[in-house]
């Protein structure tokens, strides 16, 4: 390969990264509170309320169920808006952040449902508050694996970004359309998807050493 085309890679490799990491944390933005909500608000939640559980998890599969290259058509005008462009990594973020939320909602619910019942009684005992239980004692305790699933949404936007670059999303995706598949490079292609797949295990690798060392559970075994 020339010399222009490793700038090329190089440069995508800073967007790809660019722009799944700032998705993954505007997806969390939103995605962490509706799954809060989504958690206190099922039948056996916090503060149980089936109309609101229904309507926003029938909100949420719905966002779930569009792919995500047709949802990053449909927001182009949202896109232009927000950004003043619809290509490259910046614009990206947009439909990454609007496919990856719903996602992130429904790993925080199910991380949130995981946490032991006998934690939120004892915090209704000693007289908690709803909103004082769910950040000092569910939220603590689902740490772990709020931070495995981090990794699991990184992963997933990862593959978000790659399939953008069809549609001139930027980053090692379009790298890989452009020279890779139009003009049949299979070095260039082989090359961005080794340095892609070098990315996820080294996000998830992460991730996952983070919430062992965050694992209560872990440690008193020991």
């Amino acid at each position: 390969m020339t010399a222009q085309i490793w700038q090329q890679i190089l440069e995508g490799l800073w967007d790809t990264v660019y722009m799944s990491v700032v998705s993954t944390l505007f997806a969390y933005v939103i995605g962490l509170p509706l799954g809060v909500v989504l958690a206190i608000t099922d039948k056996n939640g916090l503060k149980r309320n089936i109309a609101v559980n229904k309507a926003l998890g029938f909100i949420i599969n719905v966002l779930r169920s569009v792919p995500f290259l047709i949802l990053f058509v449909t927001v182009i005008p949202f896109t232009r808006l927000i950004t003043g462009t619809s290509i490259g990594a910046t614009a990206t973020i947009v439909p990454l952040t609007l496919a990856s939320a719903p996602f992130v909602a429904r790993l925080t619910e199910t991380s949130l449902k995981e946490v032991d019942s006998g934690v939120i009684e004892a915090s209704l005992a000693c007289g908690a508050s709803n909103s004082k239980i769910i950040l000092k004692a569910i939220l603590p305790e689902a740490v772990p694996s709020l931070l495995s699933n981090v990794a699991i949404a990184f992963v997933t936007i990862v593959g978000y970004s790659a399939m953008a670059g069809f549609c001139g999303g930027g980053g090692l995706g379009q790298i890989a359309v452009n020279y890779g598949y139009y003009r049949n490079n299979q070095e260039v292609m082989l090359t961005t998807v080794a340095i892609i797949v070098v990315i996820v295990q080294v996000f998830q690798e992460l991730g996952l050493f983070l919430a062992r060392r965050k694992d209560k559970r872990r440690k008193n075994l020991k």
